[in-house]
This record gives structure tokens, C-alpha cells and sequence, in this order.
């Protein structure tokens, strides 16, 4: 192959003979002059376009991790509000169980119980052989089912307990009412019912009741809860308090100091009616305790000894 040089200048031509390896050189350097350029265009295409897939991945990565931590912040919101709630059903649960106790001792009490047999301070006895033990992990749903069970075993425990204080209270009514006991806190029997001599005729006369003499200035005990009926001076009897109970029971205390309640007053069983004296018909200081039913006399012996229905 010749190749012909022209010079601009001085129009002279001149001629250089190209061998095989010549040609050879320079056909590749016209033709990959070109595709280089093209190779590294297309490889500088390619990596722009990897850096910007790169940079949507990352920017794809980072809302992902935002939006994750929004969440992540939601749910410890969410877990923070369900302990808050939790934490006021057990306050809640606490006093109810306070409550249940405070019920418990006033009705243990109240039924009279042996010591120790109900002792709502302890906790229950429970016990038995081991039987195998089981790693139970509770979530947050599984414990509000657990709360939820213990306030409804709450609320039925609070019902039967108000039920058992209503019984025992009627109970306790009933036992208030009920005819029994010394009139006196403290004496003796000095004259029984019946026939007996008269101290001041010495002649023979019935007793409609029983003396129990004492301390003058001690106290007269009402012997139920009733009505007091009447009060007064009346002759015989000196300073004198009836009162007016259930089942058609009338009881009367005479000869008193003094008497502390007036016809109208309500009164229970036990309560200080009257100071012992020696008021009326008497020798010395005692009360004449007179028992009427349906508005017969009748012997108060009975009724002295007894304590409960």
C-alpha cells in the first residue's frame, strides 16, 4: 500500500510505501479510535446509571428506616398506654382487694369466728404434690385476659360477701332484739319471782319479777332493742322505764336513781337506760326487772339465762 503525502506550501508530493504490518497498525488505529470512544461512552453510561440506582436504593433505604421508626415509636406508644392502663386496673384491683379484706374482717367479726380461721391478712392456704411445671410466657393480650377474669372473680367475691354482710346484719338485728341477759352489768339476785315473803308486811305476796341488787349509781342495761314506752315515778315501783320490743315482749326496770332515756327514745340491746337506786317500794339499792308477753307477767329466769336464738 503507498500512502501520497501533499505538502500545503510548496504543492511537492511525496510517496511512502506502507508494508502488511503497517496497514495493519494503522487500520486499527482508525478503527478503534471510534470504538473506544464508543466502549467509553457506554461504560460511563453505565456507571452513572449504577450510581443512580444506587442512590434510589438508598434513598429507598432511608424512608423504609424512617417509616420503621415511625412505627417503632408508635408501638412504644401504643405498649407505654397499655401499661399506664394496666397499671390503674391493678391501683383499681389493689383497693378493691383492700376493701374485700376490710369486708371480710368486719363480717369475721361480726359471725363470731374462731381466731385464725378466717384471717383475711394472709394469703389464702393453697398447696398440693408437684405435677410438673410449665414456662408460660404471657403477652400483653393474654395479661388483659388474666385482669379481665380476676375482676369479673372480683365482682362475683364483693356480691357474695355483701349478701353474707346482709344476712349477719339481719342476723345481728335479730340477736339485738331478742330478749336476754342480766339487766345489770354487775350484782347479784336478790329475790326470785314467784311467791316469797313481803319484806315490809312480812305477809306472804307474788313477785312479778326478779331483784338484783347492787351498786348504787351503776348501771340498768336495756336487756333487747326496743321502743321505750313509758317513763316515770309510779307507786311501788319508784322511778321506772318500760320498753317495748319484738314478739309482743315487754320489759320494765324499777326503783332507779335516775333514769338517762324518755318515753319515744330508740335503744339497744345492752345500752344504759337508768342508774340504780332505791326510789319507791325498796329496802336498799337493786332493780325490779319485770319480763311481760303479750301482757302476761312471766318469769324473766328464762330469759336471764339465755343468750342466743
Amino acid at each position: 500500500m503507498r500512502v501520497i503525502l501533499v505538502s500545503r506550501k510548496q504543492g511537492a508530493q511525496r510517496s511512502v510505501e506502507l508494508g502488511r504490518w503497517s496497514r495493519a497498525l494503522l487500520s486499527l488505529c482508525c478503527l478503534g479510535l471510534p470504538l473506544g470512544m464508543v466502549g467509553g461512552g457506554y461504560l460511563w453510561g453505565h456507571a452513572d446509571a449504577a450510581d443512580n440506582l444506587r442512590g434510589e436504593a438508598l434513598d429507598s433505604m432511608q424512608d423504609e428506616l424512617e417509616r420503621q421508626a415511625e412505627e417503632l415509636a408508635g408501638l412504644r406508644n401504643q405498649a407505654q398506654s397499655q401499661v399506664q392502663a394496666l397499671t390503674v386496673n391493678l391501683a383499681e384491683l389493689q383497693a378493691r382487694m383492700t376493701r374485700l379484706d376490710a369486708l371480710g374482717e368486719h363480717l369475721t367479726t361480726m359471725a363470731g369466728l374462731e381466731d385464725g380461721e378466717f384471717d383475711f391478712s394472709q394469703p389464702a392456704a393453697v398447696g398440693g404434690p408437684l405435677g410438673g411445671e410449665f414456662n408460660v410466657e404471657y403477652g400483653t393480650g393474654d395479661l388483659l385476659a388474666e385482669l379481665g377474669l380476676f375482676q369479673a372473680q372480683l365482682a362475683d367475691r364483693e356480691q357474695q360477701l355483701e349478701i353474707l354482710g346482709a344476712l349477719l346484719a339481719n342476723r345481728r338485728l335479730d340477736e339485738e332484739s331478742w330478749v336476754s341477759g342480766r339487766p345489770v352489768e354487775k350484782g347479784w339476785i336478790s329475790s326470785y319471782y314467784g311467791k316469797r315473803t313481803d319484806p315490809f308486811s312480812g305477809k306472804p305476796a307474788f313477785h312479778h319479777g326478779i331483784d338484783f341488787a347492787g351498786k348504787e349509781g351503776s348501771n340498768i342495761l336495756a336487756v333487747a332493742a326496743g321502743v321505750v314506752t313509758w317513763t316515770g315515778s309510779k307507786p311501788g315501783y319508784g322511778n321506772l322505764v318500760e320498753i317495748s320490743h319484738e314478739d309482743g315482749f315487754v320489759t320494765r326496770y324499777a326503783h332507779n336513781k335516775s333514769l338517762l332515756v324518755k318515753a319515744g327514745d330508740v335503744v339497744r340491746k345492752g345500752e344504759p337506760i337508768a342508774l340504780m337506786g332505791s326510789t319507791g317500794r325498796s329496802t336498799g339499792a337493786h332493780v325490779h326487772y319485770e319480763v311481760y308477753k303479750h301482757g302476761r307477767s312471766v318469769d324473766p329466769s328464762s330469759y336471764v339465762r339465755r343468750t342466743r336464738r
